[in-house]
């Protein structure tokens, strides 16, 4: 019989093993995790005969919703399975499952990010629906960039999170306390260059957190700009960042991203689910 409980300390080799198997992560990177965010409670497992099946870790944001308020809501990440136990459907049993705690947390709301196109089927099987969406684009860099205008002011995980706010001010969209924060900012340290950052303009502060890909360049994965001021940006960010691939992610697009599914049912009725929301920064 299986079993679904929040994980123990003793847990963390075979979390480890399950995260590595399912997603290929350096040590370095799932380090961060475990040191920067990491407690029991925020990692449920599934066991089978005394060994971890399942896991799905967990960061706790809040949906904020204009005129409506906020609502506690668990982000699921590194939802995995042992792959000599896949096809058996125990990562849906553990989602299922991991809902009664939730609940008994005052969580209202659980999000999520699917790694990969097929996977939004099955969240979508385990009571999730599409809600969240952004915008990647590519700023095509010049040979020779300008002269670099001003600097880029790094910020503390608190700092950004606070101005983060401040940008997404009127956008429903998910909240990440300073302490989720320390996490990217864990994730944005690993490649140089890499950052929460702001950036002054003629209208106000600009929030970027800038992360390393696989081949080396950055990918700023949120750009939160003051109306009216995106080109400038874009212009100026060559210079001020030179590893940036030129790849940039915004509010502002409707490529499907994240999923929600409300706990409470009066929630998920009252819920427009033809409107879409801003989750952002998902560690992917």
């Amino acid at each position: 019989m299986a079993i679904v409980r929040p994980s123990v300390p003793a847990d963390i080799p075979a979390q480890r093993q399950l995260w590595q198997l399912a997603f290929g992560d350096d040590g370095a990177y799932v380090d961060n995790f475990y040191t920067a965010y990491y407690r029991p409670e925020r990692v449920l497992v599934l066991e089978e005969a005394g060994a971890v099946r399942a896991m799905t870790a967990w960061f706790d944001t809040a949906f904020v919703v204009p005129g409506r308020g906020e609502f506690r809501a668990a982000y699921l990440y590194a939802v995995a399975t042992h792959p000599e136990r896949r096809g058996r459907g125990l990562a849906g049993e553990l989602l299922a499952r991991a809902d009664g705690f939730f609940r008994t947390w005052d969580i209202l709301a659980v999000t999520t990010v699917p790694a990969e196109p097929s996977l939004h089927n099955f969240f979508g099987g385990n009571g999730f629906r599409e809600c969240f969406v952004h915008g990647q684009f590519r700023y095509d860099r010049p040979s020779a960039p300008a002269p670099a205008e001003g600097e880029l002011e790094s910020l503390s995980p608190a700092a950004y999170a606070a101005l983060r706010e401040e940008r997404l001010a009127g956008r429903a969209h998910i909240a990440l306390s300073p302490e989720v924060m320390a996490y990217q900012a864990g994730a944005c340290a690993l490649a140089p260059g890499g950052g929460l950052y702001a950036l002054d303009t003629p209208r106000g502060r600009a929030a970027l957190c800038a992360e390393g890909m696989g081949d080396g360049s950055l990918l700023v994965k949120e750009l939160l700009c003051p109306p009216g001021e995106l080109e400038n940006i874009l212009a100026r960010l060559p210079a001020l960042l030179p590893r940036w691939s030129g790849l940039y992610r915004t509010p502002d697009g409707d490529i499907p991203f994240g999923m929600l599914k409300w706990l409470d049912p009066a929630l998920d009725r009252a819920w427009d689910w033809s409107s879409a929301a801003y989750l952002g920064l998902a560690f992917d």
